[in-house]
């Protein structure tokens, strides 16, 4: 054979091997089939293919782990399992978690007062503490009024300067109100207290550690060179969001790895909606028929709780329909990736997607 009949061959090979999936890709993908060999998936298949069927959504993808062992994982439509999606609001989880790396290293406290770190808040929302910035009890507008800028800046630093001057709402603690312009000024209590933007900050404490490659704050129009909007800005996929919640469920722990102290997560899960009002309807109200008011904690949903008040089912959805949920009752985490596409015929993805965590259950419970 000639050098350049075999420089060929070479180069075939490789380009098939750059097709082939990596050992651990191979590994995970089979323990997966093996343990979902144990249960009955059909019906939340036909669920989400419905979904997509309907036009509510292009694709989709879903991964299941029990007990930390994967059991299962499928892409629909057009996704495949590197597909990269902005995912709102499940973003929320992520800014809080990032946040509490800071708190954990002493160099934030959940009971920091926003004038602490920005004197510049000389009104009522100075008085607003770190925790009620992230659990929507801050007294903040949700988001920017109509004849205002929209809540999408070069840095977060633009984004503050837009809210200082913002009438409150309400007072700090008085009522819960869910949207996302107080993330903001949270995210920058943390780059004020470390030194860093909050990207860079994002990717130290969690994403690289978490080894979620592909995970970032961008803005949500997707147009490229804006800042994050914490509360609806980030884009992942459906592996790497699955590391960061097998960091929750594991009490802050990844592969050997401290990532975030039981102390911070525990205050993370914990009730921070406390006397403050909650409107008729609220999210929990409307997807688990359960009317209560310790429905949040910080970034993230109490959609159940025990005896004790701790709770049992987290999660973070999102309007666009990517829904983060871990089940500690049946030891289960779990994260369905999509986007919407529009809302037709009154169909909202994030009073829909929430069925998948019951769904769930009852196949669990049939095995």
């Amino acid at each position: 054979m000639n050098n350049e009949i075999m420089y060929k061959s070479v180069l075939i090979l490789l380009f098939l091997f750059s097709l082939a999936p990596s050992y651990a890709q191979y590994q995970r993908l089979r323990a997966t089939k093996n343990a979902s060999s144990n249960y009955d998936f059909s019906s939340l298949e036909n669920k989400i293919q419905a979904w997509i069927d309907s036009g509510y959504y292009k694709g989709a993808s879903i991964i299941i782990v029990k007990d930390n062992q994967p059991i299962y994982e499928k892409c629909f439509g057009s996704y495949g399992t590197n597909t990269v999606e902005f995912i709102a609001s499940a973003g929320k989880w992520l800014a809080a978690a990032t946040i509490a790396a800071v708190v954990d290293e002493g160099k934030l406290n959940w009971n920091d007062k926003v004038k602490k770190w920005l004197p510049q808040f000389t009104d009522v929302k100075g008085e607003a503490t770190l925790a009620q910035l992230l659990s929507h009890t801050s007294g903040y507008p949700d988001y920017q009024p109509k004849d205002k800028p929209t809540d999408i800046y070069q840095t977060l630093e633009e984004s503050v300067a837009h809210i200082v001057d913002l009438p409150a709402d309400t007072l700090p603690g008085t009522l819960f109100k869910y949207g996302g312009l107080a993330m903001n000024v949270a995210g920058r209590m943390a780059e004020l207290a470390s030194g860093k933007n909050w990207e860079t900050l994002f990717q130290e404490k969690i994403a690289l550690p978490l080894k979620m490659l592909h995970t970032h704050f961008t803005p949500v129009d997707s147009a490229g060179g804006h800042s994050p909007m914490l509360g609806g800005g980030a884009r992942s996929t459906l592996q790497d969001y699955g590391h960061f919640l097998s960091m929750i469920c594991n009490n802050g722990m990844y592969n050997g790895k401290r990532i975030l102290s039981p102390a911070v997560i525990k205050v993370m899960q914990g009730d921070h909606v406390g006397n403050a009002f909650v409107k008729p309807n609220e999210f929990v109200e409307h997807v688990r028929n359960s009317k209560r008011k310790d429905i949040y904690g910080l970034g993230e949903w109490r959609e159940e709780v025990n005896s004790n008040g701790e709770a049992t089912l987290i999660s973070s959805p999102s309007w666009a329909g990517a829904y983060p949920w871990i089940d500690k009752k049946n030891h289960v985490y779990a994260f369905f990736l999509t986007h919407v596409t529009g809302f037709k015929n009154g169909f909202s993805s994030f009073y829909s997607s929430p069925v998948l965590a019951m769904m769930l259950r009852e196949i669990i419970h049939a095995n």
